[in-house]
């Protein structure tokens, strides 16, 4: 049996990580670079302004973007305070015990529902049962309930990382509790809690299936005037231009899907320098 001393398996085991990496980055590099190589000649101001025309084989996809903004913000409007607000509960004042034990797993298992299950539960309880119809509303609740599990968690584990003597110093001069979590513990966990809410838009923004049973429409010659009108989104609007219409030009399917790439990428670069900015913030 071969003995390694300790800088030789340093060196095995760096090496095998970097090789994982690079495997695992390839196929990414080889799709982006596909999707730019044969999408960029279709972006124009036109195609990025303009309404769809000559049934979505010309024009712009305008509606696509305006619709798909409009439930993603929607939903993060809704999620973003509620999930917050429970990970204060769970994380600040909520009691180890079997009943938060298992409020906790549940929020883990939520997080693993296949995005279908919500659009199908969105479409029964939104769309049907309250009557929102398919719209911009009924999409962003749905959504908002998919992205729930995740805020919850990303929010709780930047409470975590506030160190545990700056709520004892606060309580300790007399500070109330709620008082210590909204000046103390709030401000130092905000780059984690911003970071995974925009990861969260990044998310949410390339979802099809849910929009597809809520708020997606196969073509809408206008924008949305109120919360309840169907919608154009791009998820949706790739995969019909992509699957349903026969003929359609390889650019304008390339080039959704690039615009769309880009808005996702865009999200997590904002994402990012948030983080770095709160973080160079923080007096420790």
């Amino acid at each position: 049996m071969i003995k390694l001393n300790p800088k030789s398996s340093q060196k095995i085991v760096s090496f095998l990580l970097l090789l994982a990496t690079i495997i695992a980055i390839i196929p990414v590099v080889i799709i982006i670079f596909i999707i730019i190589k044969n999408g960029y000649s279709a972006i124009s101001w036109e195609f990025l302004t303009a309404l769809p025309k000559d049934g979505m084989r010309s024009g712009g996809i305008f509606p696509a973007i305006v619709g798909t903004l409009s439930i993603v913000f929607s939903a993060i409007l809704i999620t973003l305070p509620i999930g917050v607000c429970a990970a204060i509960y769970l994380n600040e004042y909520a009691k180890d015990n079997l009943l938060t034990r298992i409020i906790k797993l549940t929020i883990v298992n939520l997080a693993g529902i296949p995005s279908v299950v919500y659009g199908l539960f969105g479409f029964g309880i939104f769309v049907m049962f309250l009557g929102f119809g398919v719209s911009i509303i009924a999409g962003a609740f749905t959504l908002s309930i998919m992205e729930l599990p995740v805020i919850i968690t990303t929010a709780r584990g930047a409470l975590n990382s506030v160190p545990q003597s700056f709520r004892e110093a606060s309580l300790a001069l007399g500070v109330s509790r709620w008082q210590t979590i909204r000046h103390i513990v709030l401000p130092n966990a905000l780059p984690g809690i911003l970071t995974g809410a925009i990861l969260s838009i990044a998310r949410i923004s390339g979802e099809t299936a849910p929009i597809l049973f809520t708020a997606a429409a196969f073509y809408v010659p206008h924008l949305p005037q109120s919360p309840f009108d169907q919608v154009m989104a791009l998820p949706y609007h790739l995969y019909i231009i992509s699957t349903q219409i026969p003929n359609m030009p390889k650019n304008i399917i390339f080039g959704t899907a690039l615009v769309l790439l880009i808005m996702v990428l865009s999200m997590s670069i904002v994402a990012i320098i948030a983080r770095i900015y709160f973080r160079n913030r923080r007096k420790w």
